[in-house]
């Protein structure tokens, strides 16, 4: 694979994970949060868009090997 590819699907990756957090936190600050706790949904979701990207990841390395 080529490492162009690689970067650039890493790239993506990094802006749905910082898009879905930064939504998180919108939607949990007009449901009356506060900042602190705003802040702790968007890292929630970003680190579970990371680990759901990981995981997809290392079940198509098991599929393709």
């Amino acid at each position: 694979m080529s490492v162009a590819i690689v970067l650039l699907t890493i790239a993506l990756i990094l802006v749905v994970a910082l898009l879905a957090a930064a939504g998180a936190a919108t939607l949990a600050r007009l449901d009356g949060a506060t900042y602190p706790a705003a802040f702790q949904q968007a890292a929630i979701v970003f680190a579970a868009v990371i680990s759901l990207a990981a995981a997809v990841t290392a079940a198509l390395a098991s599929v393709r090997s």
